[in-house]
């Protein structure tokens, strides 16, 4: 009898095991998303404080400033000028392996300022940037996620590392392949590439498109447009031709493919025919080999238009960001911590504001979200971002958190309009609570990123990277430096005297 009960007892002891593990698990996300929530105050500042430095891409030397010095006083050990660009950073707590990232950008776009929760249009600086994306949620999110992680590694000796990324310059498509050609992420076993949205919501495969811009410059000679036009070589017509060209080219490509551009140097004015004219083309599509293709046309095409008009051509690449790539096995781990944390509990007044936005904004008037995207609901888009690099080169997971008025479309002013708002507080909550499981996932299951890894290396083989950019390009880094040169001044009257801290 006594031989029998102790077979029971190790019998239930060998069921509980797993049961245990399970509930520690539990208990380090609890612990998580404690810190978190002591955090949210905080959280909402980083986030408000960087809505109102809204700096252009390479120019966020304010922003960059505040992540430093939060991160710093949260115990991070932090550098600021990685791959040569001054407003790069890269944070880090922990030395040791599986080092996990967090991938985002602080960004902000021209002239989008906007008076925040005026659903008329109000810029506090006419004319000046402004967060009409809500790339300011990222900072606080970011820097709260990695904290609470942080903090929880501590209590319960999880070996490992978490590490933040903040590129510069993401509405340009620019930072990241720049930090992957340095090395950065040699030594980093998983990702998860942070970003708001109108949902809460992961995916895996492609989730967007890969791109090319570069510069096309006409050089010609100048001579006066009525006494002696035919000593000129018009870099104009050169310029236009090529746009002709491409036109006809669009019949030729494939339906997902894309191609837009803006002319950045027309001459100086009409009776001076210009010896100089230069666009800024940009090429996308769902892969990079197919975008790369397209772009070799548009270079043809150039050098046929300075035929034509016995002008000459050359182009720089301004940016080349391959499409985000994202792991399954992340993805379903990233789901299941999205299913836990669910969606924020918006108040009634939140749902009669978003109705109101929406119907202001010609939108269908759904409100809030009140339930979470489930997996596989999030089909490839045609936007796209430089991180696409960095998840060629580590596996990832991709992660958007629920901040935007949904029907609110970005990279217009209307969407300026609440990433200071309690919706927007509310959803940086949620997005750090399910960033922090999600990595806490990653650091305690080899496993998750033995399958991960595995995933990734059948994906990778399948279409090799390669980088775009030339050996010899460098980073930009006067890259809308007039414009904030212009505006910051007024600006600052709008900045938060409060500096945030983490504790």
């Amino acid at each position: 009898m006594r031989l029998m009960a102790k077979l029971a007892v190790l019998s239930l002891l060998g069921t509980l095991v797993p049961l245990t593990g399970q509930a520690a698990s539990d208990e380090q996300k609890q612990f998580a998303w404690s810190v978190v929530e002591r955090n949210a105050t905080p959280m909402a500042k980083i986030g408000d404080s960087l809505y109102y430095f809204a700096e252009l891409g390479m120019q966020e030397f304010e922003s960059t400033k505040l992540m430093k010095e939060v991160l710093e006083a949260a115990g991070f050990s932090v550098e600021l000028g990685a791959a040569g660009m001054p407003t790069n950073l890269w944070a880090r707590w922990g030395n040791g392996r599986p080092a996990i990232a967090i991938v985002s950008e602080i960004d902000a776009l021209p002239e989008g300022s906007q008076t925040p929760m005026e659903l008329g249009r109000k810029p506090l600086v006419p004319g000046a940037p402004g967060h009409m994306e809500g790339h300011n949620t990222h900072g606080g999110v970011a820097a709260a996620a990695a904290f609470a992680v942080k903090e929880t590694m501590a209590r319960y000796n999880i070996p490992g590392s978490v590490i933040l990324s903040l590129g510069p310059a993401e509405e340009q498509l620019i930072s990241r392949p720049y930090i992957v050609r340095a090395g950065y992420f040699k030594n980093v076993d998983a990702i998860i590439y942070l970003h708001i949205s109108d949902q809460s919501a992961t995916g895996f495969g492609l989730a967007n498109y890969a791109s090319i811009s570069a510069n096309f410059t006409f050089h010609g000679k100048t001579a006066h447009g009525a006494v002696n036009p035919w000593d000129a070589k018009d870099a104009l017509d050169a310029n236009q031709l090529m746009d002709v060209g491409v036109a006809y080219l669009r019949q030729q490509l494939r339906p997902t493919n894309r191609i837009h551009r803006v002319v950045t140097n027309g001459g100086i004015q009409p009776n001076v025919i210009p010896d100089l004219a230069q666009t800024w083309w940009w090429v996308r599509d769902a892969n990079m080999p197919d975008a790369g293709e397209t772009f070799e046309k548009l270079i043809n095409i150039g050098k046929g238009a300075a035929l034509m008009t016995g002008t000459t051509v050359d182009y720089q690449i301004v940016a080349a960001g391959w499409p985000q790539l994202g792991m399954k096995a992340i993805a379903e781990t990233i789901q299941g911590n999205i299913d836990k944390v669910g969606m924020p509990r918006w108040g009634e007044d939140e749902q009669r504001f978003a109705r109101d936005f929406q119907k202001s904004a010609g939108r269908p008037e759904n409100g809030l979200r009140t339930a979470v995207t489930p997996l596989g609901g999030r089909p490839q888009a045609y936007s796209s971002n430089d991180n696409g690099d960095v998840s060629w080169t580590v596996p990832a997971g991709l992660f958007a958190f629920p901040a935007i008025v949904p029907g609110i479309a970005v990279h217009e002013w209307h969407a300026a309009i609440t990433p200071t708002s309690t919706i927007a507080h509310k959803g940086m909550a949620v997005g750090a609570k399910v960033l922090s499981a999600s990595i806490l996932d990653l650091l305690t299951r080899p496993d998750l990123l033995q399958r991960a890894r595995a995933e990734f290396e059948q994906a990778v083989k399948a279409m090799p990277y390669f980088g775009v950019l030339p050996p010899d390009a460098k980073p930009p880094l006067d890259l809308n430096k007039a414009i904030m040169d212009r505006y910051r001044p007024e600006m600052r009257k709008f900045y938060l005297s409060e500096r945030p801290r983490l504790n």
